[in-house]
């Protein structure tokens, strides 16, 4: 280790700057972060650092540098673009014994500023030894996704419990058994879902040698539409953290391999025509493992509260006194749209979104048919493929008009992601001639028009031609696409 790392407490303690770009704003933004007097050496400011020094903030020397203002300060940032300037400064600094660091020079600076993720009051701080800066910030970015917010508040906690704990248990090792109880057991999960005054006394029964049982938990997670980019931070940690993972059968491969590797896995999900695994069957599992103490991840497709009985499954584990946290997921509607280029709403075709499904007659029966045919708004149908010859005859019938757009979206952000567009009047038959099959989420509206000129992801959308209507056109788009071999084989006999 050619660095010994340690952390400085700068607060109200001076620092001089010596550059007054946009470079030196940032290490400035830093050290006032860490409550330090910081003075800038520099001919002109940025706008930000210009503003920090009219309100107060920080302290300004225009002129040339001069040694003796070195006598005062406990740290010293060059931070100039002139390296002859910032070689003379760490010399005068280095004279003085004081730490300098001098900005992408690791040669010249006797300290280097880590990256860092800040959970206060817990601090890390990663390091390069100033050689692979950007090493280091991607490393930080990778740490960011695996790390709490709330570990800050576990970490003050700690700190407030911290004299008591050492009188309790004057043993080390029984201190290291209390502080992993505290940081992996119920206080920790009690402090992620905002419930501070229910984590103190947890924490305080612990100390009193009353410790809250390790119970299970489930966590309830949308895993999002399946590009695993689009999982949130949260649902990545509880992934990480799982013991069992109950996932549904659409969630994809990639946001699965995402997940803890000892982690067991069970897949639940329910397909159309064969319900391998009824949602009764469903309960039982996550009764059955959270009651054996293991933290339980419900893993589903989209967002849990849309269309994906959520509610059911928080109100099963409620009922038999299971405790539970909700990571809300991308829900289909917002997902396709958005990687077919279509928006939601818009200022000039549509004022209101609805959120519907109409996958068996029961549901259908239950619909708004007059007010979803009216025009200017958007309907997002999930779970509609085998029902969109009823949707279009019944929006028909109520008055919607035959030439509304529609895009229907095969695959949503995934990387055999289709789009077909056309009209109302259109919509089965194109379902039909493509072979489209679910998963799918149809968008209605005028704003499904705009699909064919902002798509940016996959395949163009497969837009009606102008003659594509009559029995000929019909037979082309039956007709399957050709493939290579085929071609390949084709030229090769003539």
């Amino acid at each position: 280790m050619r660095l010994y790392p340690l952390f400085a407490d700068l607060s109200r303690r001076a620092v001089l700057v010596v550059g007054g770009g946009v470079v030196a704003e940032r290490k400035v933004a830093a050290l006032l972060h860490a409550g330090a007097q910081v003075t800038v050496n520099a001919p002109e400011l940025t706008p930000a650092l210009r503003r920090w020094f009219e309100q107060g903030t920080i302290a300004h020397r225009p002129e040339a540098f001069r040694e003796a203002w070195l006598d005062r300060v406990w740290l010293v940032v060059a931070a100039t673009s002139d390296r002859a300037a910032n070689a003379l400064v760490a010399e005068m600094a280095g004279l003085r014994r004081l730490f300098v660091n001098v900005v992408d020079d690791a040669q010249l600076s006797s300290f280097h500023v880590p990256a860092v993720i800040d959970r206060a009051p817990l601090t890390i701080a990663i390091s390069s030894g100033g050689h692979a800066p950007m090493f280091s910030r991607l490393l930080r970015e990778r740490l960011e996704a695996l790390l709490d917010d709330s570990l800050g508040a576990l970490a003050e906690l700690a700190a407030r419990l911290r004299p008591r704990v050492r009188l309790r248990f004057p043993a080390a090792a029984a201190r290291r058994q209390f502080y992993e109880r505290l940081f992996a057991g119920p206080v920790a999960g009690l402090l992620r879902q905002g419930r501070q005054h229910e984590a103190r006394a947890a924490a305080e029964r612990e100390l009193a040698g009353d410790p809250t049982p390790d119970a299970g938990c489930v966590v309830l997670v949308g895993a999002g539409p399946g590009d695993p980019g689009l999982l949130t931070l949260r649902g990545l940690r509880a992934l990480n953290e799982a013991d069992v993972i109950l996932h549904d059968r659409l969630v994809s491969a990639e946001v699965l391999a995402l997940a803890r590797r000892d982690a067991e896995r069970i897949e639940v999900g329910k397909q159309a025509g064969n319900h391998h695994a009824t949602q009764k069957q469903i309960h039982r599992l996550l009764l059955e493992h959270a009651q054996a103490g293991r933290r339980v991840v419900r893993l589903k497709g989209g967002d849990p509260f849309v269309f994906g009985r959520g509610g059911e499954e928080l109100e099963f584990l409620r009922t038999h006194g299971i405790g539970y946290e909700v990571v809300p997921g991308i829900t289909a509607a917002l997902a396709c749209a958005a990687y077919a280029g279509v928006p939601l709403t818009h200022r000039d075709h549509a004022q209101s979104v609805r959120l519907l499904t109409a996958h068996c007659q029961s549901s259908q029966g239950t619909l708004d048919w007059a007010a979803l045919a009216q025009e200017r708004q958007t309907l997002a149908v999930y779970m509609g493929v085998g029902e969109l010859a009823t949707l279009q005859a019944r929006l028909l019938e109520h008055g919607r008009s035959p030439a509304t757009p529609f895009a229907l979206v095969e695959n949503g952000s995934r990387e055999g992601q289709r789009v077909v567009t056309g009209a109302l009047a259109q919509l089965a038959e194109r379902a039909r001639a493509h072979a489209v099959r679910s998963p799918a989420l149809l968008i209605l509206g005028e704003v499904a028009a705009l699909a064919p000129t902002l798509a940016w992801f996959g395949m163009p959308p497969l837009g009606a031609a102008a003659h594509d209507t009559g029995d000929a056109g019909r037979a082309a788009r039956a007709r399957p696409a050709a493939r290579p071999d085929d071609v390949l084989a084709a030229l090769h006999q003539g």
